[in-house]
């Protein structure tokens, strides 16, 4: 059985991407595999299991490419960054009618490598794995992966000095593109190039836009939804630089992300934002930033006054915050279980948070425990609770279960750092597990108990770039 993978993104704009073939891993062997995400691909997982399939899964294929895109990093411009050490498969059309990206990550250096190795830990791979599960089923956008494979190497250690076993991932977008893709091709290439580029976007992702205005808009609205979703969920990207920012609205490139515990609006977790700029609660407002170097590159292409092309941007740019908060709010009252204006929601939210930060209350059992009633005993000081409660009640209920809007397991740091240290010494059973219980995050599964709560040793924890 062979689904062959078309490559319309090298076929429309060549000037983005170069040929380039995977390395040969020595000893390839699947260790995770997504057998709903492959039928989904209209892949049979016993032929993934198999020889044709293990070539696919480690990009031994023709026509293969590595992209190249640019990207503001902590603020930064950098003109060059790109595909160091991926290869975009191909893309093909799932079996619902969706086009999909196929991507292979740790397949070598490419002529987009900066100084490393272009290799990949097994670690961060499978981490980008269980945030991917989780995230969809949350029902939040997000890339997924279709397999986690060790290559049968070591190789040199994102710490310390003991080599680290390499390893694949295997990713499943709805595209590539990025806000760093339209960067690099505003900073090096012909305004033709550009004016493709937008065509292609628009109609791989918002076919109802008109133009370069309209590619904004939905891009914008995209992004709002999805930011909103990562606060209600707690979670913390950890490095949205801009060519991590996804036009097709999906999240995209975990690396060293992770998820509150206590509820902190300051929290960061990344090793390498040292001045918290990319902090939970910096989330929304780096968004707008982000989408404001989006803008930039598309206001050459609106036509026109130079000045009012501006001035149209800036005016879609300035509706992303009421989409933010509609969206937030939307999701809030699910979670909260109650049903009100945005405004009434927005407020119970703010009181809500700033209680749950001065009493250091963990962000996912809260919301569990207030469904199932329990939710005073978090508290040491009770009235401040107790007053916040009393103004939630006095508002109608919603009718949907407001388990169904808050999780009972996700990648708790501590669990997920414990899970990914022992697949580097051979154990996969802990992340299979984890994968499990993120999977199905709602219902409570026998067993999982001791993946239920933040566990110890939480405090300082940190994440180490290793995607």
């Amino acid at each position: 059985m062979e689904i062959s993978l078309e490559q319309s993104y090298a076929a429309a704009l060549p000037e983005l991407s170069v040929p380039w073939r995977a390395e040969v891993p020595p000893r390839p062997e699947l260790v995770w595999l997504n057998e709903e995400l492959a039928r989904e691909l209209g892949y049979s997982p016993a032929w993934l299991r198999g020889e044709e399939g293990l070539s696919l899964l480690t990009g031994q294929i023709e026509g293969t490419t590595a992209q190249v895109y640019a990207g503001h990093q902590f603020g930064s411009p950098n003109p060059q960054l790109g595909d160091g050490r991926a290869v975009l498969l191909g893309d093909l059309v799932d079996t619902r009618g969706r086009r999909r990206d196929l991507h292979l990550k740790g397949a070598g250096r490419t002529p987009f490598a900066r100084g490393g190795d272009g290799k990949a830990p097994l670690g961060p791979m499978l981490r980008e794995a269980v945030i991917g599960e989780w995230l969809h089923a949350l029902g939040v956008p997000t890339t997924r992966a279709l397999a986690v494979l060790s290559t049968g190497e070591r190789i040199a250690p994102r710490q310390g000095v003991t080599p680290e076993p390499g390893a694949l991932l295997v990713r499943v977008a709805a595209s590539h593109l990025r806000v760093g893709t339209f960067e690099h091709a505003t900073w090096n290439l012909d305004p033709e190039v550009r004016e493709r580029l937008v065509e292609y976007t628009i109609r791989r992702h918002h076919p109802g836009a008109d133009g370069p205005l309209g590619l904004l808009e939905a891009v914008t609205r995209s992004q709002a939804e999805l930011v909103a979703q990562w606060m209600l969920a707690g979670f913390v990207h950890g490095v949205m630089n801009t060519d991590n920012m996804a036009l097709s609205g999906e999240g995209i490139d975990y690396g060293p992300c992770a998820v509150l515990d206590v509820h902190r609006r300051g929290a960061v977790f990344s090793s390498i934002d040292r001045g918290g700029r990319y902090a939970y609660g910096n989330q929304p407002g780096i968004a707008l930033w982000n989408l404001s170097r989006f803008a930039e590159t598309l206001v050459p292409l609106i036509g026109g006054d130079p000045n009012l092309a501006i001035d149209q941007a800036t005016a879609v740019l300035e509706q992303f915050e009421g989409w933010y908060l509609d969206a937030y709010a939307r999701g809030l009252s699910r979670k909260l279980g109650v049903v009100g204006d945005r405004g009434t929601v927005l407020a119970l939210g703010e009181e809500l948070f700033a209680l749950l930060e001065q009493e250091q209350v963990d962000h996912t059992g809260f919301f569990r425990m207030l469904g199932e009633g329990e939710a005073a005993g978090l508290f040491f000081e009770l009235e401040p609770y107790a007053l916040w409660a009393g103004r939630r009640d006095a508002l109608p209920r919603a009718e949907e279960p407001m388990g169904r809007a808050n999780p009972l397991y996700i990648p708790r740091n501590v669990h997920l750092e414990s899970a990914l240290r022992a697949s580097h010494l051979g154990d996969l059973e802990p992340v299979r597990e984890l994968l499990d219980a993120v999977s199905a995050p709602f219902e409570r599964q026998e067993g999982l108990e001791h993946l239920e709560g933040p566990g110890d040793g939480g405090d300082g924890f940190m994440t180490f770039c290793g995607t």
